[in-house]
């Protein structure tokens, strides 16, 4: 059986950043780096905080 296996990334990104900006910043690690958005919050304040997570892959051996 197979469990899939995540690595995150968090991010807190300022409310002075454009919402173009951001936007294009997670589409660039979406596209060169495997990242997924899985969560993105904006506070009051107008920060916002941005969860990433890409696939984990393992390698198994093949000789036994």
């Amino acid at each position: 059986m197979s469990v899939v296996e995540y690595e995150f990334w968090n991010l807190t990104i300022d409310r002075s950043k454009s919402r173009h900006a951001v936007c294009r910043m997670l589409t660039e690690a979406a596209e060169y780096h495997g990242w997924e958005l899985d969560r993105l919050r904006k506070d009051r304040t107008g920060h916002r905080t941005v969860t990433l997570r890409r696939k984990i892959i393992r390698m198994r051996s093949t000789l036994y």
